[in-house]
């Protein structure tokens, strides 16, 4: 490719890299916006250095940009364009199409987004290389977008004039707010109390060690279910994520239902914790758990649900537990949940070797990862619904990151060691319900839907509609979204989908019909402190999801 070919688009990258390196600065940390930055340098460095292998290509398609471009401009100009509403949510409103000023302005962009998705497109690298190019395109695409500038947001404009200004004086007063503290807030943080409009179920921390609290529900039934239910959750977030108001609080039913509920609420930690590790959130912490939820309920089984890395975490406990022989986990629910981690979606970008060493140096030098951090990839991967406040002990995060995401040793017979066991899944025979979410970024549900094949068991999978977060929590009472059950197994995760039957509503429902399966027999209902050994140290939500670092 001629000198005088390149120069078009490497002129276009560099005035990009210049723009993304203004607007990444003043919300992060100056190390967490010199690693974006580096990124974004070296993924268009490679798009306008690689040897192209169709030139010609790349200039039709710059020429037909400019064609475009200059069309759009023209019909602005003759009061000619073609007003058509995009499918795009950020452009949904009337204004985007019918003033034509910012019609155009929404169309250029667009097409100027197309130009640039089709170059990552053409770039002759493959694997992890064109993922990453193609991930921080779409990253800079995305933050370019007009509907992100005041003044070429006619639904901004617009509300800056119904309210006299005052919404943009709100605005800037977000934006300092935000500066201030060093991150991006999604929401009015101040509208939400632990134990007032969140985390509001009633009931007592009835023990605590170092790592966490556990939390015992007060039934709401005259009878319950004879198995206790344990709730874990993930280690990097707070757990009311799964106890937010009354109506859409997933533990709430779960006691509504007729179940003994214990969760554990993990502590923050800090750079004292920085030798924990995952034998300790194992060891320390689920099997703590069972030994006192057996100890205050009198049962020898239980059921226990986790989450995301909760999941992962159970997982790698319940094999373990077989190596020991230990059946006190009867059923296992695992919500969004890698054990295969193969293919980990989007967050591959950010798992190359360079990367993840540099990052081990970094938290190992610190002694945690800190959430500030762990906020940026999740934000970058659409996650904003998340609220990212722990910070993980960096003994934890590496193997995290190394023996999963790198090795994926846990699908490996033998190949993860836990608590000096070797870990193998395909032995574990407990029955095994599993929930995806079809748009899940964090954890793809066809990555998940493999650790069905890993694990030895009985097995139901189960798809939901929406994402991480969303498809998890749908309250039944509200009927919204949907989900897949039935789908034919041991042919892949295409074939499940292409059979399996669609239901509307909540999956909650068919899950707990399920666990009814593993054991329906009912006992009285357990009362707080009925063993005096554990009764009310503080009242839920506890302590430790009070502590903010």
């Amino acid at each position: 490719m001629s000198t005088e070919n390149q120069q078009a688009p490497e002129k276009l990258f560099e005035s990009m890299n210049a723009e993304s390196k203004r607007l990444l600065q003043g919300l992060m940390r100056s190390e967490d916006t010199a690693d974006i930055v580096k990124n974004l340098t070296d993924v268009w460095t490679q798009l306008v250095m690689q040897p192209w292998t169709n030139p010609q290509g790349w200039l039709e398609m710059v020429t037909k940009y400019q064609q475009d471009q200059f069309k759009l401009w023209t019909d602005l100009m003759s009061g000619t364009m073609n007003f058509q509403p995009q499918k795009d949510r950020r452009f949904d409103s009337d204004e985007w199409s019918k003033l034509p000023v910012f019609d155009f302005i929404k169309q250029s962009y667009l097409l100027t987004a197309d130009v640039l998705s089709k170059s990552t497109d053409a770039i002759p690298v493959e694997g992890k290389e064109k993922d990453k190019l193609k991930f921080y395109t779409q990253y800079f695409i995305d933050a370019m977008s007009p509907s992100n500038f005041v003044t070429l947001n006619p639904d901004v404009l617009k509300e800056a004039m119904e309210t006299n200004g005052q919404s943009l004086v709100d605005g800037l007063q977000n934006l300092m707010t935000d500066l201030e503290k060093g991150r991006i807030t999604m929401t009015d943080e101040s509208a939400f109390v632990l134990g007032e409009n969140i985390g509001v179920s009633e009931g007592s921390v009835v023990f605590r060690n170092h790592l966490f609290e556990l939390i015992q529900y007060t039934p709401s039934t005259e009878t319950v279910h004879q198995r206790p239910l344990l709730i874990v959750p993930p280690c990097i977030n707070k757990f009311y994520i799964l106890d937010l108001q009354p109506q859409n609080s997933y533990v709430k039913w779960c006691v509504d239902q007729g179940n003994t509920v214990f969760l554990i609420s993990w502590a923050n930690t800090t750079p004292e914790y920085s030798h924990i590790g995952w034998d300790d959130y194992v060891q320390d912490g689920i099997f703590e758990a069972t030994r006192v939820v057996k100890e205050i309920t009198g049962e020898k089984k239980m059921n226990a649900v986790a989450w995301c890395i909760g999941g992962t975490i159970l997982g790698s406990a319940l094999g373990v537990m077989q190596k020991k022989r230990d059946s006190s986990i009867a059923s296992a629910t695992f919500l969004t949940t890698l054990l295969d981690f193969s293919d980990p979606g989007d967050l591959g970008v950010f798992l190359d070797e360079e990367e993840v060493d540099m990052r081990a140096a970094q938290v190992s030098k610190d002694g945690v990862m800190s959430g500030k951090s762990l906020a940026l990839g999740f934000n970058m991967l659409r996650s904003n619904d998340l609220i990212w406040s722990y910070v993980v002990p960096a003994t934890m995060y590496n193997t995290y990151i190394r023996e999963m995401y790198v090795n994926n040793s846990l699908s490996k017979p033998g190949g993860f060691t836990c608590c000096n066991k070797p870990v193998e899944l395909d032995k574990v025979k407990t029955p095994v319900y599993f929930l995806s979410a079809i748009e899940d970024h964090i954890a793809p549900w066809k990555t998940t839907f493999l650790g069905t094949e890993l694990v030895g068991g009985p097995v139901e999978f189960v798809l939901g509609g929406s994402g991480h977060i969303a498809g998890v929590i749908n309250p039944p009472v509200k009927n919204k979204r949907n989900f897949w059950t039935n789908g034919e197994m041991g042919q892949g995760a295409d074939h499940w989908l292409e059979t399996a039957t669609d239901h509307p509503g909540s999956w909650w429902t068919h899950w707990h019909e399920w666990l009814d399966k593993q054991d329906s027999k009912q006992v009285p209902a357990r009362q707080i402190g009925a063993n005096k050994e554990f009764k009310e140290i503080v009242p839920a939500p506890g302590d430790y999801v009070r502590v903010r670092l």
